[in-house]
């Protein structure tokens, strides 16, 4: 990337004092990480003090496009995986609340989803990626994905590729009719409906699964970029591009890998109105980075005046391990909560107690209880790496510097 880019990036928002150097890494992503638009904000104690945005709405432009859409303050983004975090705070409310139980059968809410050998799959297996149904025997296309009933229908049929319980698999998009059918059938209304009324609207986030006809304008285009040459070396040793067996899956159509991300195929439009509108609570989520940040500070403290969503007990099942080691799917190491992604002691990250999500290609939200840190960023150029994007890594570790200071 060369110093032109660097010069004409109109990067705005504030800073507090001591959090600086989240605005020079914010900057150095447009000059040397190939960054095209982007926000990132954090919360420390359940208040603001970085929000920061920039580059252009569409990520097929660069900043120095003529007539390319500058980012604005509330310009919002599809978060794909991310959306799985948000997602995952619903059941555990639910929890919290004395409407789910975590240790029953999945069947117990919805009885279709016995058949096929799945009568011993608990709730806590499907939050945790646990239970066997990563993949689809018969992948649904991009209009059943969306339908409301045949992603649910399907999996309520599928036989499990693993004794559920004993293993773990990243479910990339099976997760988002395995927890959408679950609240709708312990709660009666859909997850995006859920979310709306109980998290965003409240909280006044601009946070949405199933985005409303009326916001469509403020949504960024996605595009699939390469990251630079350069991108993610130094002493980080950040790995931008996966290592060679993960990248034979990936190539391998009879992979538990391709298989499980092809569980939608051929590959939805994420740029379409009707999939932005869709409630897939996997992949589909879209929201500021400043409503991802301010979402989980939510979860660990006040935010506002308004009362922390997670009662103790319940912030400790979001952060308790409940899946680690080699993931069967991802085929790297992962960690899981009930729902959400744990970082490990060795993680740039900000802690071992700290709980989130990434979205494949760039997005990561997450919280760290212990410094009262909450953190989001989202952006337009989506690159190829599913949890470790080194433009989301290089701000964690200047916000982390941040917070040392």
């Amino acid at each position: 990337m060369s110093g032109k880019r660097e010069s004409v990036v109109d990067v705005q928002g504030t800073v507090e004092d001591g959090f600086e150097p989240v605005r020079d890494a914010f900057v150095d992503n447009f000059a040397r990480r190939g960054e095209r638009g982007a926000a990132v904000a954090c919360y420390l104690h359940g208040r603001k003090v970085v929000d920061l945005w920039g580059g252009t709405k569409d990520g097929d432009a660069a900043a120095d496009d003529a007539g390319a859409q500058p980012w604005e303050a509330g310009t919002a983004q599809v978060v794909r995986s991310a959306t799985k975090g948000i997602a995952a705070i619903v059941p555990l409310l639910l929890h919290q609340r004395g409407l789910l139980d975590l240790d029953a059968p999945v069947g117990t809410y919805w009885p279709e989803f016995k058949a096929a050998g799945k009568e011993r799959v608990l709730v806590r297996h499907l939050l945790s990626h646990r239970a066997g149904l990563p993949v689809l025997d018969t992948p649904l296309t991009p209009a059943q994905a969306i339908d409301g009933v045949s992603g649910a229908a399907a999996l309520a049929a599928q036989a499990p590729v693993w004794e559920p319980g004993s293993e773990h698999g990243y479910h990339a998009q099976t997760y988002s009719w395995l927890i959408g059918e679950l609240v709708l059938r312990v709660t009666g209304r859909s997850l995006g409906s859920w979310v709306a009324e109980e998290i965003s609207g409240p909280l006044g986030l601009e946070m949405w699964i199933g985005l409303p006809e009326g916001e469509r304008s403020r949504v960024g285009r996605l595009a699939e970029i390469e990251p630079p040459a350069a991108a993610g070396g130094g002493a980080a040793g950040l790995r931008v591009r996966p290592k060679r067996s993960v990248a034979d899956a990936y190539a391998d159509p009879s992979s538990l890998t391709r298989r499980a991300f092809e569980a939608i195929s051929p590959m939805a439009d994420e740029n379409a109105p009707e999939y932005r509108a869709a409630e897939l609570p996997a992949s589909a989520g879209i929201a500021t980075a400043r409503a991802l940040a301010r979402c989980y500070a939510a979860l660990i403290g006040p935010v506002d005046g308004h009362p922390r969503l997670f009662a103790p007990a319940t912030l400790t099942l979001a952060r308790t391990e409940e899946s680690a080691g080699l993931d069967r799917t991802l085929l790297v190491g992962t960690r899981f909560g009930l729902g959400f992604m744990l970082h490990g002691a060795a993680s740039p990250l900000l802690g071992p107690g700290s709980f989130g999500h990434p979205g494949r290609g760039g997005a990561l939200a997450f919280a760290d209880p212990e410094s009262g840190f909450a953190f989001g960023y989202v952006t337009n150029g989506m690159q190829k790496n599913v949890t470790a994007d080194p433009r989301a890594q290089a701000l964690v570790r200047a916000a982390a510097s941040g917070l040392a200071g």
